[in-house]
């Protein structure tokens, strides 16, 4: 059983095993992690993204934003981001971004975090939430089409065809 929970120090030998098998597989960012792959610290990551759930204490530079860790028999299996608004850097990029943990990829994790989040989008007030992928990228099309999502364009983003999409909650 999957369950979404708020990160928190316990998890911390878990995320970053987390990491590491993303860096292990030659996979260098990790979409919804709110710059997990950039920071060496857990304790920066984790002070970063509690300080993101607050609008007095939000990065100048960011958004107010949900952090959620997927967790499986205890172990982290995916990471999924909600954020509350775009600023001009998320307006191709949009409100959710997710990753599940490469060994636990094609067993519905995505999916299930995805509704998890929309109807925590929905209990917040958001209407409709923008997502992207990349347009080789057929596991999160699918994810993305199978949750509701509506294609509205194209942009491309280092050198890579990024699709995106609207949700309608």
């Amino acid at each position: 059983m999957i369950k979404l929970v708020k990160p928190d120090r316990k998890y911390k030998d878990e995320l970053l095993g987390f990491k590491e098998e993303f860096l292990s597989n030659d996979e260098h960012s990790i979409p919804g992690g709110e710059l997990l792959d950039k920071m060496d610290s857990f304790d920066e990551w984790l002070d970063y993204v509690t300080r993101n759930t607050n609008p007095s204490t939000v990065s100048r530079d960011w958004v107010v934003s949900s952090t959620f860790l997927a967790v499986m028999d205890d172990e982290v299996v995916g990471i999924i981001c909600l954020r509350h608004e775009l600023n001009d850097f998320l307006k191709d990029f949009g409100h959710i971004g997710y990753s599940v943990r490469p060994s636990y990829r094609r067993r519905g994790i995505a999916t299930f975090m995805l509704g998890e989040v929309l109807k925590y989008a929905q209990s917040i007030g958001l209407k409709s939430v923008q997502l992207s992928s990349q347009s080789d990228n057929t596991a999160s099309l699918q994810t993305i089409g199978n949750s509701g999502g509506k294609y509205v364009r194209s942009f491309t983003y280092l050198d890579n065809s990024v699709c995106v999409f609207i949700i309608d909650l």
